[in-house]
């Protein structure tokens, strides 16, 4: 992976900025920190201010896990170009169905995990979202959600950060969102910032289509090209593509 804050990306960086380029983010720990309360995770202002001037030189979009309704209150304010929720799979102008596999997931997950500590499910209706960050041993916490969902045989399960996310096989996901955005903005290219597994569906498309990826923090098993440090550098990161973009 590159540091796309080094001299050498600049170019790079550039040549996707003069094209007819779509920014497109995740949300937690991309364009807000992680936080232990996911109710409030704001953006710091000085990403909100950034991310609203780079909506007003590029089409831009955010692609999050959460459900669109809930992400959508997060960026109140901010002139995206679209909004997509449950990895992908909610897409504006598209009005999904509730899953029934969701449903019985969720009852099935409540029932086992009853009597555990510091799990929560979140119901997103077209996904699930099960939580272990405020579990004393995350490592036992994780075992014991992974060893109900082995089960579910219509489950696509994806790790996180102290999270099991449980898409339904088949569902959108979010290279899907994203190429589907980039037509409706009519954008040949596009960037894309994420930190988790599920952003994989889109670093691994970087191959075969024109996508610029960039992943928060460095892992050699991703598939991304480049990355920042920290969360806190997506800041620079959006200033860079404000400055490409200056005359305009």
């Amino acid at each position: 992976m590159k540091y796309v804050l080094s001299r050498g990306s600049r170019a790079p960086l550039g040549e996707f900025a003069r094209s007819r380029l779509l920014v497109a983010f995740d949300y937690d720990g991309t364009l807000a920190p992680l936080t232990a309360n996911r109710a409030k995770a704001p953006m710091r202002k000085r990403t909100r201010r950034l991310l609203s001037e780079l909506c007003r030189r590029y089409p831009c979009a955010v692609i999050s896990g959460r459900a669109r309704d809930d992400v959508m209150l997060q960026l109140a304010g901010v002139e995206l170009h679209a909004v997509a929720g449950n990895h992908g799979a909610e897409l504006p102008g598209l009005r999904a169905a509730a899953n029934v596999d969701v449903a019985e997931w969720r009852e099935r997950l409540a029932d086992r995990l009853r009597d555990a500590q510091g799990i929560a499910v979140e119901d997103k209706q077209l996904s699930l979202s099960v939580h272990y960050r405020a579990a004393r041993d995350k490592a036992a916490a994780r075992r014991a959600v992974l060893a109900v969902v082995e089960s579910f045989a219509a489950a696509r399960v994806i790790g996180g950060k102290d999270v099991v996310n449980l898409v339904p096989r088949g569902a959108p996901h979010k290279g899907f969102a994203l190429d589907e955005l980039r037509r409706t903005a009519r954008c040949e290219t596009a960037i894309y910032v994420g930190d988790d597994e599920t952003d994989e569906d889109v670093f691994g498309m970087r191959r075969a289509s024109r996508i610029f990826t960039v992943r928060v923090g460095a892992k050699k098993k991703s598939d991304a090209e480049y990355y920042v440090k920290t969360q806190h550098e997506v800041d620079a990161l959006i200033s860079v593509l404000i400055d490409l973009r200056q005359g305009d």
